[in-house]
């Protein structure tokens, strides 16, 4: 009997931490966290969240964002939800009220694993603050000598502020680089794609295992010099 009630005792401490711990926030029904930018990345470094956007009127969503459903009306389309009540769900908003609204109809709903983007999409903008040419490197596996690859990068301008490119280089005549928009507004992305021709010195320069790498400036004082790279295993037929 005594360790029946040890462990009804520490039940219901665990629950009462649960929803008394900082980031719980108490609703009718249960609960949800909220989460930091920080928190939000590590979530997806390492799980598949189910991300919902529930901004009005809708604007840019974060990448990672599964769904759009507005918040005043997320009772009414539940069923666009994942159907298993335990299921991770990250609501965000542009600040995070909206989004806190729609945790707490999700709570009352019976979904036990949500979470509320902490400052919405502009705390992530803010904590995120950066140009960056991604991926860092593209593998291109294996290419035939004579034939010409092709790839896309991503130019993403997490500033508030209007990035230009100033130029776009390559370490090689092998490959070559282009952007049909070099001038990206505040949280703009824009595509960078590349070519990639072995044969274009008509020898056997090219052969075997390659790394070539694509240069971007721009005129951030912060990010003045950007750099990815491609790999190939050239050989001929």
């Amino acid at each position: 009997m005594l360790l029946i009630a040890v462990l009804v005792v520490a039940g219901a401490i665990l629950a009462y931490w649960r929803i008394t711990s900082p980031n719980s926030k108490v609703t009718s029904g249960g609960s949800y966290a909220d989460i930091s930018p920080a928190e939000y990345d590590a979530i997806l470094a390492n799980r598949d969240p189910f991300v919902v956007d529930v901004h009005i009127p809708e604007e840019e969503h974060l990448s990672e964002t599964d769904t759009f459903i507005p918040y005043n009306e997320i009772a009414n389309r539940l069923n666009e939800l994942p159907k298993e009540k335990d299921a991770e769900i990250i609501l965000y908003c542009r600040s995070g009220s909206m989004s806190q609204e729609a945790a707490g109809v999700l709570v009352k709903a019976g979904y036990t694993n949500v979470k509320n983007l902490q400052g919405g999409i502009q705390a992530y903008r803010e904590s995120h603050q950066a140009v960056l040419l991604t991926p860092p490197l593209k593998n291109l596996g294996t290419v035939i000598y004579g034939d010409i690859t092709k790839t896309d990068f991503t130019l993403k301008n997490n500033t508030a502020s209007t990035l230009n490119v100033t130029s776009l280089s390559t370490s090689c005549s092998c490959t070559k680089a282009e952007m049909e928009k070099t001038r990206l507004g505040p949280y703009e992305s824009a595509t960078v794609g590349v070519s990639f021709d072995p044969a274009i010195h008509k020898d056997d320069s090219d052969l075997g295992e390659l790394e070539r790498t694509i240069y971007i400036n721009t005129d951030n004082p912060n990010f003045p010099k950007l750099t990815a790279s491609i790999t190939a295993t050239v050989v001929k037929r």
